[in-house]
Parts: structure tokens; C-alpha cells; sequence
């Protein structure tokens, strides 16, 4: 059932699956659910604002950090938080911390805007998955609890299976393709009590398995271009986003392509 809400502002917090990564648009910049949630959103509402705080690589104490204040001090009408996940990917991690710091982002988001939204992030299936899985539900379980405590929305994308298949992920296997990312905003649009627009849930089509060969030279291309790369920059405590800004760092109107 669609409430019936007017929504005149949204402020996205968070890391590279916010700030939209893979989904580049046009100009190579990224777009991603995000921008697609706003882009509805302003259909439906003259004037409305948008900010993407978001930048990638960050870590929930960043977030808090860089990112929390200024979303509390734009008072908006929606805020998502996304965050954490980063964490939970590092080799050793304190998830006492983390979970004390996303209880002090959602303490300080709720009482700012007019409905804070979380979320239960997708994962890709395979064998990362499963090594870090016990760490991503332990973050959510977490979420769950913050969320019944203060009246926050949680959109879970975790438990979608279409949300785990491959083909929804870019070559990188750590950020969404454009399909993935316009499943994720119908998704938070729903969960905001807009009327349903697609199935974010709809299954893909069945997948035809590539031939040996094919998945070696994709494991080793994501090896060299990606997974190298990564591990280099945990290795040397350098992240994707040093020194990049936000790419929406105020909250102005709106005017979607």
C-alpha cells in the first residue's frame, strides 16, 4: 500500500556503493542508486535537493567522521546510511567498534531528519562471500536492532537472491552493475511507501555457465586490474578515496537529466 508522503529533500551517506559505483553514466561520471532515488524523487516534488556525501573506500569511523555531522546539520527530509561493510572486508576488524559507531551515526541522524533509511547491503556469491559472511551478518543483526530501537526504515537487500548473482556485478566483483543499482533505488523507493514501480526482486533470466576458459581469463583479468590493487592499498592502509570530496557535498535542488 503507498503512503502518502512528500518527500522534499535526501541526503546519502555512505561509501562507493552510494556514491554509485559501477554505474558510470555518460560523461564517466557515476551515478548509481542513489542518483536514481533522486531523480523519482524530484518528479514528484518542485524544488527538491539532493546530497551525496558519499566517497568511496570510507570506513564507518570516516564516515562518522566526515560525513555524519554535515548530513545531521542539512536536516532533510530522508537520510540513507550506508556503512560498515569496508570494515568488515579488512583482513582483522573490531566489530565492537564497529557497531558502536554506527550506533553513534544513527544517534546523531535520527532526531535531524525526517526518516533515517539503512540497509542490509548486498553481497555477490563465491567464496569471498563466504569467508566474510559471518562479519556482514553480525553488521546486520546490528542495523536490525538500531533500527526497531529508533524507528528507522531497513531496506534488506541481502536478503534478495537476485541481488547475490554474479551478472549483477561489475567486472570488479565489489560494486553493482547499472541493473543492480536501479533495483536497489526501486527498492528504497518502496520501502519509502511509493508505489511499486518494477520487481527488484524479479530473478534473472537462468545463467549459462562460461566455458573454462572464459572464467580463467576473467579470474585473471580481476586479479591484475582489481583484486592486486586492493589488497596493495590494505596492505599500505591507502584507500580508493584519499582525498577525493563528495560529488553532491550540498544540499541544493535537483534537476535530473
Amino acid at each position: 500500500m503507498e503512503i502518502n508522503a512528500t518527500y522534499n529533500s535526501l541526503v546519502a551517506v555512505g561509501d562507493s556503493f552510494t556514491e554509485g559505483m559501477s554505474d558510470l553514466a555518460p560523461d564517466g561520471s557515476y551515478r548509481g542508486w542513489a542518483d536514481v532515488l533522486a531523480a523519482r524523487l524530484a518528479t514528484r516534488s518542485p524544488g527538491f535537493r539532493y546530497a551525496n556525501l558519499a566517497v568511496r573506500g570510507k570506513l564507518i569511523g570516516q564516515i562518522v567522521d566526515e560525513q555524519v555531522g554535515l548530513a545531521a546539520g542539512m536536516k532533510a527530509d530522508v537520510v540513507t546510511l550506508v556503512g560498515g561493510l569496508n570494515d568488515t572486508l579488512r583482513p582483522k576488524v573490531d566489530m565492537v567498534r564497529v557497531r558502536d559507531l554506527l550506533t553513534e551515526a544513527v544517534e546523531r541522524l535520527t532526531p535531524s531528519c525526517g526518516q533515517l533509511v539503512l540497509m542490509r547491503s548486498p553481497g555477490r556469491n563465491g567464496p569471498v562471500m563466504e569467508r566474510f559472511r559471518p562479519r556482514m551478518e553480525e553488521l546486520f543483526e546490528h542495523i536490525d536492532t538500531l533500527a526497531d530501537r529508533h524507528g528507522a526504515l531497513v531496506v534488506d537487500l541481502y536478503g534478495a537472491p537476485p541481488l547475490g548473482d554474479p551478472r549483477l556485478w561489475d567486472v570488479d566483483r565489489l560494486h553493482l552493475t547499472a541493473d543492480g543499482h536501479r533495483r536497489v533505488a526501486e527498492a528504497v523507493w518502496q520501502t519509502l511507501g511509493l508505489a511499486p514501480e518494477a520487481d527488484w526482486r524479479e530473478p534473472l533470466p537462468p545463467a549459462v555457465r562460461p566455458g573454462w576458459a572464459s572464467r580463467r581469463i576473467a579470474d585473471a583479468r580481476f586479479a591484475r586490474e582489481h583484486l592486486g590493487p586492493w589488497i596493495g592499498r590494505r596492505l599500505t592502509g591507502r584507500s580508493s578515496g584519499d582525498g577525493r570530496a563528495p560529488k553532491r557535498p550540498e544540499l541544493l535542488p535537483y534537476e535530473p537529466e
